[in-house]
């Protein structure tokens, strides 16, 4: 690590690691040193919006509040197809018990997000404005761990989770009410956004393409070894078993890391601006997504 070396902050999830194991570990040739901190999507999007850090991982949902400081990368993120956050109750019924069928279940209840300003927390938004009449009752932040528990134990009526919970929430055993991704590709046939890596625009564009061509190495560097980044996979992921681990990175890391594309693009500008018509977002400018 020396002085000019990039600070970044993203998770210490498999997705992330696998992504990055290559450039933290200086195995991509031309790229810039890391500076690496470990830390949840809901850190990083306070990272992002203090203007903390030359590059984060960061939740789509918090692009607005940022994009005049920092350049949307078109690499390196997380979008993907069946990969969208869930809805879960306690095995057997809906939220609190409730003989309520879907959305309905949720009226008035307690509900358990990872973020408010996660991309899991606006598809929800959406969902719960055309699905849950009355609208839901109060929402609790807390880390995304935490949340299966606390519905499991009912402390909180239903959780909206994320990442690896799609594969172990019957572990706790839990039931999901809804899919938000689901519904998202139901309603606009567009692949799930979902997070993002961003870098601060005074880079310069010499530095951010030259950034994005690394990204783009670190991650077939990945699909071609993957056996590499296993150690650095497994020390930080929280003693999740490793066939889950797998099933992670399998599910978030796709063509859309590589390159966001045609999709990725459209995903990003739909879901942005529908949260916008609904009121949820900031507006976005014109150009705010344009990469350098």
């Amino acid at each position: 690590m020396t002085g000019d070396d990039l600070k970044i902050a993203y998770s210490p999830c498999p997705n992330d690691t696998f992504v990055f194991d290559a450039l933290a570990h200086g195995r991509v040739p031309g790229a810039p040193g890391f500076d690496v901190t470990f830390a949840d999507i809901d850190i990083t999007n306070g990272m992002a919006e203090r203007g903390e850090f030359d590059v984060l991982k960061v939740s789509y949902a918090v692009l607005p509040y940022v994009l005049d400081a920092y350049a949307l990368l078109p690499c390196g993120g997380a979008l993907g197809r069946g990969c969208g956050p869930l809805v879960l109750t306690r095995e057997g019924g809906s939220a609190g018990g409730s003989d309520a069928v879907g959305g309905a279940g949720l009226t008035g209840r307690t509900v358990a997000v990872p973020s408010e300003r996660s991309t899991a927390y606006l598809l929800f938004r959406l969902w719960a404005a055309e699905q849950v009449p009355g609208g839901v009752g109060e929402i609790v932040v807390m880390p995304f761990h935490e949340i299966m528990p606390a519905v499991r134990d009912g402390k909180i009526d239903a959780g909206l989770v994320i990442h690896e919970a799609r594969f172990t929430y019957r572990d706790y055993g839990l039931h999901k009410l809804a899919d938000m991704g689901e519904h998202w590709e139901s309603t606009t046939g567009l692949p799930i956004p979902l997070g993002a890596i961003i870098a601060k625009r005074s880079l310069g564009t010499q530095a951010l393409t030259r950034l994005a061509d690394s990204i783009r190495a670190s991650v077939r560097a990945a699909w071609d070894a993957p056996e590499v980044s296993r150690p650095y996979v497994m020390e930080h992921a929280q003693e999740m078993d490793p066939s889950v681990a797998d099933q992670h990175i399998g599910l978030y890391v796709n063509e859309f890391t590589a390159d966001l594309g045609e999709d990725g693009y459209a995903a990003v500008r739909g879901l942005l601006t529908r949260a916008a018509a609904e009121g949820l977002l900031p507006p976005l400018g014109p150009d705010a997504l344009d990469f350098p």
